[in-house]
């Protein structure tokens, strides 16, 4: 399970985040997942809670906002859901696309804390 690597990823940037805005405990955390990431959200929110467990972000909750997959159709300007399995082609003029819009995020947006939070 990858999610175990990238939640303990997710907890060291976030809590050195944290301290470099002089927060002491972290509240949540917000990550913008992308559908073709390869990260299973439910995957990730578990691995966080154990990878969580004796850091600064032992109280945090994680907050996942999933991103769907879209592509853009340069011959007819359209911009269309890739969908799971990915299929790039355009719907609206029967072509295939290579401008993949979104779908590959893996971010943290926002750490928050009882007091403040981080973007």
């Amino acid at each position: 399970m990858h999610e175990l690597s990238i939640a303990t990823a997710i907890v060291e940037r976030a809590g050195e985040l944290a301290l470099a805005d002089g927060t002491e405990s972290v509240s949540a955390v917000t990550v913008r997942v992308g559908e073709l990431s390869g990260v299973v959200p439910d995957a990730l929110d578990f691995a966080f809670e154990a990878a969580r467990e004796g850091t600064a972000l032992a109280g945090a909750r994680l907050v996942v906002e999933q991103v769907a997959a879209r592509a853009y159709c340069d011959p007819c300007a359209a911009e269309f859901a890739v969908g799971m399995p990915p299929f790039f082609w355009c719907p609206r003029c029967d072509r295939p696309s290579q401008d993949l819009r979104s779908g590959r995020e893996l971010q943290i947006i926002r750490i928050e804390s009882d007091t403040a939070s981080v973007e």
